[in-house]
């Protein structure tokens, strides 16, 4: 536990108060000398692993490129290839009406692609979750789709992909 207490940044102190319990029984549970309730060992825990647990605000991409429903797909590709980016999130004003994709252009290419608005070939939105979601919940979202939006008070803030997870490690 003493381990835990340190990675989360917090002493014995801080963590007693946070628990309800004083400062020298958190000592004695770390040295073993006493066998706490469950009550408090569940309420030590769950301090702890929220401590621990990293938010989405801490490792999204913010200043998010974004595109509109009227805009060509030849600028939007453009856009992409510059940033070194795969989709982009489509707004009409503030809404999120979709994504546009590499893949979702490249499953299109025709001749007159370029000059087609971005509306004809855009995908359902990603999904979306709050600023202060941790990590654990966006990469279980991750396993099955290829970024999440961050939104704070009803407006984008930022997006995580999966390769943002990965410069986490």
């Amino acid at each position: 536990m003493k381990k835990m207490r340190l990675e989360a940044g917090l002493t014995q102190s801080q963590l007693a108060r946070m628990v309800g319990v004083s400062q020298a029984h958190i000592a004695k549970i770390e040295n073993e000398k006493v066998d706490p309730r469950l009550s408090t060992v569940n309420k030590i825990l769950e301090i702890l692993m929220n401590k621990k647990r990293r938010k989405c605000s801490e490792i999204m991409t913010k200043d998010v490129i974004v595109t509109s429903p009227k805009e060509k797909i030849k600028n939007v590709a453009r856009i992409m290839v510059e940033h070194a980016i795969s989709q982009l999130p489509v707004l009409d004003g503030e809404k999120i009406v979709g994504m546009i994709t590499e893949e979702g252009i490249v499953r299109h290419l025709s001749p007159d692609l370029s000059e087609e608005p971005v509306e004809k070939i855009m995908e359902p939105p990603l999904p979306s979750v709050s600023d202060d979601t941790d990590l654990v919940t966006v990469r279980s979202i991750l396993e099955s789709h290829p970024g999440v939006l961050v939104m704070r008070k009803g407006r984008l803030v930022g997006i995580i992909t999966r390769s943002d997870l990965l410069k986490v490690l």
